[in-house]
């Protein structure tokens, strides 16, 4: 069945959120939109970068179960939905601030600069996505594609400490299912008890 969906309609439910927040933004009655439309697109970006992650632990986890091996053939999809909602997500904010001064004056803020710092990673990940770049960059392209732990941890800090860290129960429901994943992914591959050939 998953081999089946076309990349086309998969491209359609990833924009979904997207639209829906674009919509909400044409027939807002006041300008407090912009700020209401901050967080569900910092929260599906969170969101689909995670579940992008989530492929290789959960097709360790399910073997032979075609929905992660789908996921896994796909995550590309994700990972570049992700950054056009931080891209998103980023846009709204300065259009909120309206100012350079503001921006910079909100920069040495913790929850402010680490999400600038994960959607600078965001970038290069995103421009290499391209099967062109898989070629062009041969080995090194995965290399690369590990950053996005970085920009992980970054985003979970970024979104737990929203609001004097009133943003610390949502971060952690959306982040320890992830986490839980690649720890079992670590054990499995590096500290599992293997049995010794004789």
């Amino acid at each position: 069945m998953f081999s089946r969906v076309s990349p086309y309609w998969f491209w359609v439910l990833l924009s979904l959120p997207g639209l829906a927040v674009l919509n909400s933004l044409i027939n807002a009655p006041d300008s407090k939109a912009i700020q209401e439309a901050l967080h569900p697109t910092g929260e599906f970006a969170a969101r689909f970068m995670i579940i992008g992650m989530m492929a290789s632990p959960l097709a360790l986890v399910f073997k032979g179960w075609r929905g992660p091996r789908w996921l896994q053939k796909n995550r590309r999809y994700l990972g570049v939905a992700a950054f056009f909602y931080a891209l998103a997500h980023t846009v709204l904010y300065l259009i909120d601030l309206g100012t350079v001064q503001k921006v910079m004056a909100d920069l040495p803020r913790f929850y402010i600069w680490t999400g600038w710092i994960a959607f600078v990673i965001f970038v290069p990940l995103a421009v290499t996505s391209s099967d062109y770049f898989v070629r062009k960059l041969g080995r090194n392209w995965k290399t690369l594609q590990r950053t996005t732990y970085a920009a992980a941890v970054l985003t979970l800090l970024h979104w737990a400490a929203l609001h004097d860290w009133g943003g610390f129960a949502p971060a952690m429901v959306h982040f320890v299912p992830l986490g839980l994943l690649e720890a079992y992914r670590v054990w499995y591959w590096y500290l599992r008890p293997r049995s010794k050939v004789t």
